[in-house]
This record gives structure tokens, C-alpha cells and sequence, in this order.
């Protein structure tokens, strides 16, 4: 049995043709109507000499034309490549020659842009041009001059167009199981780099292959479309990250493999997901960690009876630090609904989830969780961690995992390893222990661990200690060079209150009756907004910057 992204959606396709699959802003599609799209995109980029392998980059915000085009390479055998829409040219640059990009797939918008890089890119054949989001911002960007010129001088095809080029009949087959995945990560400490994986293996780790709650994992390729076929009708699902992070696509995938609606919003504003969520029903909302969390809980606060929520049923959040005071908060504001908090990565899959109680803490700065199917703790000598023991060591997952990284044998052989028991595992660099009870408790990532005199200190820890003080909306922790220490700790931090920000004593004080006195901060850095990825993700080479170039407070 062989499990393939395309064939799992067309099965899905056969069994509730007419069922809504999608909607985007005023947009409704069917699964029908999402796979005929589909099939015409991937008809039009067959006869445009793109094929079985090659990439093609999807280079714009949340809208049907993004999933189409994805859907679309997977059709015909070729590999979708995610591309960050915050990038600007060098960034675009590195990563469309990384990515041995044969084709693309832009928003209008980003013409401009794309056009700066396109003349040093000779494999660079073909590219189709999505209208993005439909609202006013992006039809004010589609009428600038600048935009008209650079989408004549790329030829890049209209996407309607596009399609009324090619045919509605399905892209014919065989497809297989070793056909490739890749998804580019990263950019928070370095260069982007494309995690590469086979199909099966990415459907067991991320697609619904494994069930979360019984790690019972999927037989057959119908099984799920069997399955939804027998339900009258499907979860309602509200991703609210933008495509180009992996957990925008993989819930929107995995729901559609189950037969459910996918409900995205264009742009994420806090107004725009709750007015989602009431408007549509939604069952199912998933978050990446605290830069959606606090904007979204605050504005429900402002009035919590301004939106219907009864819909809700589970609220997840994954990918990005979950603060245990905002986690609080969902509690509070959502009784009876089911707030997860998960972990994994783009080189492992799913990891862990727990089921969020009111007053429980990070320990050592992440989340305590049931391991999911394959999660381990391996120590330095690759050996697992014995449960109670104390002993740090390096989440892994072993089973379906990546093939390596794209184009980086170095990387490739220092992240996907051979332990003591002959198993292959992802370790992705996250350090954790186990707990007497089994459960795995994550600490930080091993990239931006500070060193401060001997002592290990994770920023994720120190940064879940700073949020929870009432004037500080935003925090991100570095270590920065220290003459007696070796290194010591900063904080960055966004005040909530820019005219009435903390002082490094008060912070100090706070911080002292939540983590050890080694990991208070001993810098303070004050700034207008912290950067972050598109998921959430900090940027921690701006961070760095801003703490060593900054005036410190």
C-alpha cells in the first residue's frame, strides 16, 4: 500500500465530491471544484515542460489560487516549494537558486520583486500570476504601475488564464509513495534550508497517518475518504498562518484527507479570525504560539460576547511558543473548548500534544507532553533518556522521518543519524528530558542556548517568564558577549505601554520569583515591535543585533 499526497486527496475527491472543501475570504469551493482547479494548473505547467521532479516555487498570501498550485505540482509529480512573502530580492534570490526553481507560481503584487532576481535565475522557465488576497490592499498593489510593468516583463501568465488553458480531466497517474515533499525552514538563526521528504513518510508524521490521541496509524490509502464518506458532514477547520509555513499546509491537508472544510483567512488580524470562526462555524482552530495567541485573546477580552464561539471545539496551537499566562487566558475566555499545545518541527513531524489546564508551567521553557508515536529523548551518546532520570538530552523522532535536507550533505548527516539501537532519527537540535511519567518535557533549541558561566540557559524559558509580567507584550531572549561570564543574558523586549515601559529592576524583580537568578535578564533592550516570522518564529539574528547595536536600558 503507498500512500501519495495527490492520489489521498483524490480519493477524498471521489467520495464527497460535492462537500465544501475550502473557503477564503467571499470564496466557496467544493472538493470538485478545488480538484478540477487543479488539474487544469497541472495540465497548463505539463505543457509548459514542467514535470515529474521539478520545483516549482508558490510565492504569495493565503488565497484558493495558493492551494491550487500546490495541489497541482503534486498532481503531476513535481514538488511544491514554499516561498517566504516577507522575503525581499537577496533573500528571493538565494532561495530560488537553492531551490532549482523551474517554475513559480506569484501574487501580483510581488512582480516587482520577483523581477529583480529573475535575470540571474536561467532554470527559471515559466511563471503564473495569482491575484492574491481580494481585498482592498492588495487591489491598490495590483494597479500600481510598477506592478504592471514587472508582470510584462516576466511574462508571468495570469492565473485565469493559466487554467482556461488547461483541461478539467484528471492528471493521469501512477503516482508513488517516494515522490518528494519539501518544505523550506528556517531563517531564524540562518539561511532557509529545505527539509526533503517522501511522501508516506510526511503523511505519517504530519498528514493524519498517525492518529494523535491513539497513534493508531492509517492502512489503507481510502481508509479516510471511507471514512468520510460515512459522516454526513466534515469538521470545520480554521488555519489562520499563512501557506508558506508547514502547519498551514499540513491542517489543511490533513483535514482535507478527512473530508472537512478548510476556512483561511487572507490576512490574520484578530477581527478577521474571530469573525471567521463565527461566520463559518468553525470546529477546529489552529495557531502558531504566542504572536497570534495574545493579539487574538486580547481582542476577545475587549468585549467577549461581540462573537459566537459555541462552534468551537478544540483550539491548537503548534510550531512557536505557547505562554502558559496566555494559555490562562484561552481558558478562561473558551470554557469547554479543548486548548492543545504541540510540538515538533519541520525535520521530525509531530512530536507531542497536551491538553492545556488552567495554572500548569512550562518547565524549563516549554510545554510537558505525551510523546506522539516515535518521539524519543536521546543523549549524547544516542541513547535513550531513562524517565525521572534528570538527564537532558535531544528530542528525536525516528520511524517516518525526512530523506535530509536539499542539497546539504553536511546538514543532512548531522541531523538525521544512526543511534545505539541501529534506528535512523530526526534531531533537530530541541533539548528536553523525560519525566517520571514518561511525558517529554521541552526546553529550548539548542542553536540559541546561552552559555553563561558553565550554566545552560534556554531563551524559551526566560521569554515565557518575561511575558507574563503585565507591561511587556513581546519578549525575545539572546545571549550577548560577556567579559566574566562568557555570555550573559538580554532581553528584548516590546513594551505594552510604549509611553510606560518596565524597568530593568522591575523586570529583574518579577523574573527572580519565576526562573533562577543565573537566567534573569542582565540587558534590556527596548524596541518598537519585535520581529518575528510570518509563523511566529523569532528572529533571533535581529534580536542579537538589536542587543549588542542598541542602546541598552
Amino acid at each position: 500500500m503507498a500512500f501519495n499526497i495527490a492520489d489521498l486527496f483524490e480519493h477524498t475527491v471521489d467520495a464527497v465530491p460535492d462537500r465544501l472543501a475550502l473557503v477564503v475570504g467571499d470564496e466557496r469551493l467544493t472538493f470538485a471544484e478545488v480538484d478540477a482547479r487543479a488539474d487544469r494548473m497541472a495540465h497548463h505547467l505539463a505543457a509548459h515542460g514542467v514535470g515529474r521532479g521539478d520545483h516549482v516555487g508558490v510565492h504569495g498570501q493565503n488565497s484558493s489560487e495558493w492551494l491550487v498550485a500546490m495541489m497541482a505540482a503534486f498532481k503531476l509529480r513535481a514538488v511544491p516549494i514554499n516561498i517566504n512573502f516577507r522575503y525581499v530580492a537577496d533573500e528571493l534570490a538565494y532561495l530560488f537558486d537553492d531551490a532549482d526553481l523551474v517554475a513559480l507560481v506569484h501574487d501580483e503584487a510581488f512582480a516587482p520583486r520577483v523581477a529583480e532576481v529573475a535575470p540571474g535565475l536561467p532554470r527559471l522557465r515559466h511563471l503564473v500570476a495569482m491575484p492574491g488576497p481580494g481585498d482592498a490592499e492588495a487591489e491598490a498593489a495590483r494597479a500600481e504601475p510598477e506592478v504592471r510593468a514587472a508582470l510584462e516583463a516576466l511574462g508571468s501568465v495570469p492565473f485565469a488564464e493559466a487554467l482556461a488553458e488547461g483541461t478539467p480531466e484528471r492528471f493521469a497517474g501512477p503516482r508513488s509513495a517516494d515522490d518528494h515533499y519539501v518544505l523550506y525552514t528556517g531563517g531564524t538563526t540562518g539561511m532557509p534550508k529545505g527539509v526533503v521528504w517522501r511522501h508516506e513518510d510526511v503523511f505519517y508524521a504530519l498528514g493524519g497517518g498517525v492518529d494523535a490521541y491513539t497513534q493508531e496509524r492509517v492502512a489503507t490509502e481510502t481508509q479516510l475518504a471511507e471514512k468520510a464518506a460515512a459522516s454526513p458532514a466534515g469538521l470545520v477547520t480554521l488555519s489562520t498562518p499563512p501557506l508558506m509555513h508547514g502547519a498551514a499546509q499540513w491542517s489543511t491537508l490533513r483535514f482535507w484527507f478527512e473530508g472537512g472544510t478548510v476556512v483561511l483567512v487572507p490576512r490574520f488580524s484578530p477581527e478577521a479570525v474571530w469573525s471567521a470562526i463565527a461566520e463559518h462555524g468553525c470546529n477546529v482552530v489552529l495557531i502558531t504560539g504566542d504572536a497570534m495567541a495574545r493579539p487574538l485573546i486580547e481582542h476577545l477580552e475587549e468585549d467577549p460576547s461581540r462573537y459566537d464561539v459555541s462552534s468551537l471545539i478544540t483550539f491548537s496551537s503548534s510550531a512557536a511558543v505557547f505562554s502558559p499566562t496566555v494559555k490562562d487566558r484561552f481558558v478562561d475566555q473558551l470554557p469547554g473548548v479543548m486548548i492543545i499545545d504541540a510540538i515538533g518541527s519541520s525535520e521530525s513531524g509531530h512530536n507531542g500534544m497536551v491538553v492545556v489546564e488552567r495554572g500548569t508551567t512550562n518547565k524549563g521553557g516549554g510545554p510537558s507532553v505525551a510523546p506522539g508515536r516515535d518521539a524519543v529523548v536521546l543523549d549524547d551518546d544516542l541513547v535513550p533518556v531513562e524517565p525521572g532520570s534528570g538527564t537532558v538530552g535531544r528530542l528525536a523522532r525516528g520511524g517516518n522521518i525526512p530523506v535530509g535536507y536539499h542539497k546539504d550533505e553536511a546538514k543532512t548527516a548531522a541531523t538525521f543519524v544512526v543511534a545505539a539501537d541501529g534506528e535512523r532519527y530526526a534531531v533537530p537540535g530541541d533539548f528536553a528530558t523525560v519525566e517520571a511519567d514518561g511525558q517529554i518535557t521541552l526546553l529550548g533549541r539548542g542553536s540559541v542556548c546561552i552559555n553563561s558561566g558553565g550554566e545552560k540557559i534556554y531563551p524559551e524559558e526566560v521569554e515565557s517568564s518575561l511575558k507574563a509580567h503585565p507591561e511587556v507584550f513581546d519578549a525575545v531572549v539572546v545571549g550577548v558577549p560577556d567579559e566574566r561570564w562568557g555570555s550573559t543574558v538580554a532581553a528584548v523586549v516590546q513594551p505594552r505601554r510604549p509611553d510606560a515601559p518596565p524597568t530593568l529592576d522591575e523586570l529583574d524583580a518579577h523574573c527572580r520569583t519565576r526562573i533562577a537568578g543565573y537566567k534573569v535578564p542582565r540587558r534590556l533592550c527596548l524596541v518598537d515591535e519585535v520581529v518575528r516570522s510570518p509563523a511566529g518564529k523569532p528572529d533571533y539574528r535581529w534580536a542579537l543585533a538589536a542587543a549588542t547595536e542598541g542602546a541598552p536600558a
